[in-house]
């Protein structure tokens, strides 16, 4: 997909915080939007990029994209769905 591909409406970074710390500051973040929107979480390799889409997923969001940033860390993209 291009890099262009999602507009985010919201960015965090929660590389400086670790799990289950991850989940919760992604699930406060999504459910302060609105349905439709986009964020964009910043988030390191590990525990993280195997936890936190699966339990977005299990939420009943949709995980558009998760990008490998070569650095060790991704960007995970997220549609809000419902309210």
């Amino acid at each position: 997909m291009a890099d262009n591909a999602f507009k985010a409406d919201e960015i965090i970074d929660i590389t400086d915080v670790t799990c289950p710390i991850t989940f919760v500051k992604t699930k406060v973040a999504i459910e302060e939007m609105d349905e439709g929107q986009i964020l964009q979480v910043h988030l390191n390799d590990g525990e993280p990029v195997e936890n936190v889409p699966r339990s977005i997923k299990e939420e009943g969001h949709k995980v558009l994209d998760l990008r490998e940033n070569g650095d060790g860390t991704y960007e995970l993209f997220i549609r809000k769905v419902g309210d």
